[in-house]
């Protein structure tokens, strides 16, 4: 049972909720506490509990007894984080609605700069920027965060063509409900569910607005998390991309943005192909053929820029299938790196910075806090880059 708030809130914090509760409580209370005086109805707080096997339900429960705002949505087993989070968005109220993972958090400001910008802008997608947390407690930049840098007022993604490559996360984006209705996005089940959730939005939006600041806390190296679980499911990419592909044919037949999706999709290929805590030795040939079939499938009638360097070398191996000339080329990467000098460096063989998680270039590398100046390692503390 889920009761209803007694006034619509501007803006839905969806939280879904599997195993993770040794960090559910950071997760509610960056949410909570930082709702600003006066705010109390402008934020609802869902947290849909996925048949937590752990703890997490009964936490939310208790957490959610006597808290005025927080809405509690318990399934009956365990449907993955696409569908829980429609699960969430079901039952969600707000104009906007921005889903929060629970083993992640915010930093102290955020929402009152999100309700502040979104009221200023009444934006279709609000982009936000994040830094990736470690267990260590270092934090770094994210490799496509420079991408965010410089946009000013209202825009679009004809207009700042270079937000596609920013990370394609659900996470980093606060949604208008109407809008998301009107492109008639959910989320599909499986693995890599933001692929054809995220770029829609942001190729849909008339209205885009970048609020430069750190707004989201990602944690890094979690037991469980599926960028370091090894697993077939990490197949279930080609069916979310062929749901992106034939969403922008059938919506949004250009070519050039076929070109762009077509290069960050086989850059993305190549990103979990290539990562070992990732991929099984064993299916490492499989997926590097299914990415070459879709190579073929999608490949643009005019071509498509190839990345430089390594990347771009290994695009050309994906195309002609060549799957032996691959896994050499990526064998010397590997002695190469061994022979290298620990310290920041691009990812994927030394080409331009590429995001671990999605494939994305940059401009730059991420930055390490040990190389920050003291302004911008207190900018990073305190949740706001200059």
């Amino acid at each position: 049972m889920v009761n209803e708030p007694t006034h619509a809130p501007l803006l839905s914090i969806v939280v879904p909720v599997y195993g993770v509760e040794a960090y559910l409580y950071q997760c509610l209370e960056s949410i909570r506490a930082d709702i600003p005086a006066g705010e109390s109805d402008a934020v609802e707080l869902i947290a849909v509990d996925d048949a937590s096997p752990d703890g997490c339900g009964d936490m939310l429960r208790a957490y959610a007894a006597g808290r005025d705002g927080v809405r509690v949505v318990h399934l009956s087993s365990n449907v993955g984080l696409g569908l829980a989070r429609n699960a969430g968005l079901d039952v969600a109220t707000g104009r906007y609605v921005w889903f929060v993972d629970s083993d992640d958090w915010l930093p102290p400001g955020t929402i009152a700069a999100v309700l502040d910008r979104l009221r200023q802008h009444q934006p279709d997608v609000l982009m936000l920027d994040h830094l990736r947390v470690h267990e260590d407690g270092r934090r770094e930049l994210d490799a496509s965060s420079p991408l965010l840098r410089g946009v000013t007022g209202v825009t679009r993604l004809a207009d700042q063509p270079r937000l596609l490559r920013v990370q394609h996360t659900a996470w980093n984006k606060v949604v208008r409900r109407d809008f998301m209705d009107e492109l008639e996005l959910r989320f599909f089940p499986g693995w890599y569910e933001d692929i054809p959730f995220s770029h829609p939005l942001l190729i849909g939006a008339e209205k885009i607005s970048v609020l430069d600041r750190v707004c989201y806390l990602y944690r890094q190296g979690r037991q469980g998390a599926i960028t370091s679980t090894r697993s077939s499911r990490h197949f279930d990419a080609f069916a979310q991309y062929e749901r992106l592909m034939d969403w922008v044919a059938r919506k949004h037949p250009d070519e050039r943005l076929q070109a762009e999706l077509f290069e960050l999709m086989i850059s993305h290929y190549l990103v979990v192909v290539g990562n070992d805590g990732r991929m099984h030795p064993h299916l490492r040939r499989d997926f590097f053929h299914r990415a070459a079939a879709h190579y073929r499938r999608y490949l643009p009638s005019g071509g498509y820029p190839l990345p430089p360097g390594a990347t771009g070398l290994k695009h050309r191996l994906v195309g002609r299938g060549d799957w032996l000339a691959y896994s050499a080329l990526r064998q010397a990467h590997r002695v190469a790196g061994r022979l290298r000098r620990p310290g920041p460096a691009a990812v994927d063989g030394g080409s331009p910075a590429v995001d671990e998680e999605s494939g994305r270039r940059a401009g730059n590398a991420p930055t390490r806090d040990g190389a920050l100046t003291p302004e911008r390692r207190d900018a990073l503390a305190g949740g706001r880059l200059p």
